[in-house]
C-alpha cells in the first residue's frame, strides 16, 4: 500500500466534503471576486513546489523526471496566480480570462505532478517535503474545482467566456 496515494486521496476527501459544505453553496451569492481571493492568494504561495529542488527539503535520489517539472509548474502557477489577482481585484476585462489561464494549467501541473511523483517512485525521498502532497496538493485540487465552479458561472461585471447555463 502506497501510503502517500492515502494520505492525498483521504486528504482531498476531507477538503471536497468542506467545500462542499462551506463554498459551494454560497459562490453565487459572494460573487467571483469574494470567492477567488482568497483561493488565488493560496495559489500565490504555490513557488514552495520550489522545495523539490532543495538539498535539505527532500532526500538524495528524489527522481528529476519529478522534481523539475513539479517545481518549475508550481512556480508558474503561482505567477499565473498572482497576475490573475491583481485583475480580479481591478475587474479588470482580462481577469476571467487570466482566472482560466491560471487554473487551466494549474490543474494540468498538479495532475502531471502526481502522474510523475508514481510513476517514478518519489514519496520516499520527498523527505520533509512529504506534506506538499499529502496536504497542500488536496486543498489546491479542490481549490480548483471551486475555481472551475466560479468560471462557469455568470459574472456580472462581463460577457460569459463560455455557455452561460445561468442565464436561461
Amino acid at each position: 500500500m502506497n501510503i502517500l496515494t492515502v494520505n492525498l486521496l483521504l486528504s482531498t476527501v476531507v477538503f471536497w466534503i468542506a467545500a462542499r459544505i462551506y463554498v459551494v453553496p454560497n459562490v453565487r451569492r459572494w460573487g467571483h471576486e469574494r470567492v477567488l481571493t482568497p483561493i488565488l492568494l493560496l495559489h500565490a504561495l504555490r513557488q514552495l513546489g520550489l522545495m523539490f529542488l532543495a538539498p535539505g527539503a527532500t532526500y538524495p535520489g528524489l527522481p528529476p523526471a519529478f522534481a523539475r517539472p513539479a517545481a518549475f509548474g508550481d512556480l508558474v502557477a503561482a505567477l499565473l496566480a498572482l497576475a490573475s489577482l491583481a485583475a480580479v481585484r481591478r475587474s479588470h476585462p482580462s481577469a476571467r480570462l487570466l482566472v482560466w489561464i491560471f487554473n487551466v494549467e494549474g490543474t494540468l501541473d498538479l495532475l502531471l505532478a502526481t502522474t510523475l511523483a508514481t510513476v517514478n517512485h518519489a514519496a520516499p525521498y520527498m523527505g520533509p517535503a512529504y506534506w506538499i502532497p499529502a496536504f497542500w496538493v488536496p486543498a489546491l485540487l479542490v481549490t480548483h474545482y471551486i475555481t472551475f465552479v466560479v468560471l462557469l458561472e455568470r459574472w456580472p461585471d462581463g460577457p460569459p467566456l463560455l455557455d452561460d447555463r445561468s442565464a436561461r
